[in-house]
């Protein structure tokens, strides 16, 4: 069995203790982390992270250190969770010193799956829990943050389209400009004209009649 805590979720621990900073009971069970709506169905996995920073007792009691440490101000309460973390995690701190603040979670992880022989998942769950403390002592690791986003202001990209619109119009006119322009200086040669003629020809016309039709064509719409 594992003899550094852990959990899945790590952050559920840093809750409760949030929570007792403001009203510490005189007992703590899985029943008083169940009611804050905490660690669903994990609520023993909290019960053991604050009986190993030694808060609470075996039988879930507030114990003087905790109540003394948990009473303090943000000022003063980082130093003093700092003492409690060192304290209980005291074979990484013979081993490592200061150095134990800042180590990265797979170094974590490596040391307490070498010490308890947990798997990688069981060890990585120790390391955030260590991570969690460690935070709460004022050694918060840059790497222990997630990384962030940057998000545009509204406003950049709703300019966006309008900049796009603004710029299309004036590539618009000035395309209309050249066309007009071309236009006036070299007028089209390639324009033709088709002319249809239909002619009924009477069916009771006689020859001289015909003659005198194709005449008055060649004479009026055909050209020489």
């Amino acid at each position: 069995m594992a003899s550094h805590p852990y959990i899945s979720g790590a952050g559920n621990i840093s809750q409760m203790i949030g929570f007792l900073r403001k009203n510490f009971p005189a007992t703590v069970t899985s029943e008083t982390v169940k009611k804050f709506g905490l660690a669903s169905n994990n609520e023993s996995y909290v019960i053991n992270a604050l009986q190993f920073i030694g808060v609470i007792d075996e039988e879930g009691k507030r114990t003087k250190k905790g109540q003394d440490a948990f009473v303090l101000g943000d000022d003063a309460f980082p130093s003093a969770f700092e003492g409690l973390v060192k304290e209980a995690y005291h074979d990484l701190f013979d081993l490592r010193g200061d150095d134990a603040w800042s180590l990265s979670k797979s170094e974590l992880t490596s040391y307490f799956r070498t010490t308890d022989k947990t798997s990688e998942v069981i060890g990585g769950r120790q390391a955030g829990v260590f991570i969690t403390f460690r935070a709460l002592a004022g050694h918060e690791h840059p790497s222990d943050k997630p990384a962030s986003t940057t998000t545009k202001p509204a406003s950049a990209v709703k300019s966006k389209p309008a900049a796009s619109k603004k710029m299309n119009a004036s590539a618009v006119g000035v395309a209309t400009k050249v066309s007009d322009q071309a236009d006036k200086k070299e007028p089209r040669r390639d324009m033709a004209l088709t002319v249809r003629i239909e002619i009924n020809l009477p069916a009771n016309g006689t020859q001289e009649t015909y003659d005198a039709i194709f005449k008055s064509i060649k004479a009026n719409l055909i050209n020489d």
